[in-house]
């Protein structure tokens, strides 16, 4: 909600003067294959799991800039890797977060703004709540936050974990495709 998060970030730089680091973490999913597509849900996880983090960012961007100073955050996914099955609207969400905050450290690289990518994996949250499948590494909430944490004190430009599934994911990203489809289409965590 653009006028709810202008609100919200001009009420912060009224309290506190400024807006020094920013954490854009938005995250809806929905479970549906391609033959079950509903184009209003797959709107909705995008709308919130994208252009969220894009409002937010442009509601803290201009004052960031004017004082050469901030830290802008994404938690995206170890999805936005490759498109995972019955996932379709999640993975691309993600992917766009990550693009977009890539091509956002790119344009402020001289700016003093730093900008942080989070790449997690499966964490206990609501999100994953409920799953029938076996989630890989899943991780503990506070084991995760504490991981993130780092990341963002470090300063880091891209950070991915837990390490097992990154480099899983890693290698699934550039495995050809024809194989990919065939080892992805044999299951799915979504269920």
């Amino acid at each position: 909600d653009v006028v709810a998060v202008e609100a919200a970030t001009a009420r912060m730089c009224e309290l506190w003067g400024r807006i020094d680091i920013l954490v854009a973490n938005a995250g809806v999913s929905m479970v549906a294959s391609a033959t079950d597509m509903d184009a209003s849900a797959v709107a909705n996880v995008i709308s919130v799991n994208t252009i969220g983090a894009v409002n937010s960012v442009a509601a803290v961007l201009p004052e960031m800039t004017a004082r050469r100073g901030g830290h802008l955050v994404v938690i995206s996914s170890l999805a936005a890797y490759r498109g995972l099955p019955k996932s379709g609207a999640y993975s691309a969400s993600k992917a766009a977060v990550s693009t977009f905050f890539e091509s956002l450290r790119v344009d402020l690289r001289n700016s003093n703004i730093d900008v942080t990518i989070i790449h997690p994996g499966f964490i206990k949250t609501p999100l994953t709540a409920n799953r029938k499948g076996r989630l890989l590494f899943l991780m503990e909430l506070d084991a995760a936050t504490r991981k993130i944490v780092t990341a963002i004190e470090r300063r880091r430009r891209t950070y991915a974990f837990p390490w097992q599934l990154a480099g899983i994911s890693r290698f699934l990203k550039h495995m050809p495709d024809a194989l990919y489809d065939r080892i992805a289409s044999r299951g799915s965590f979504r269920e």
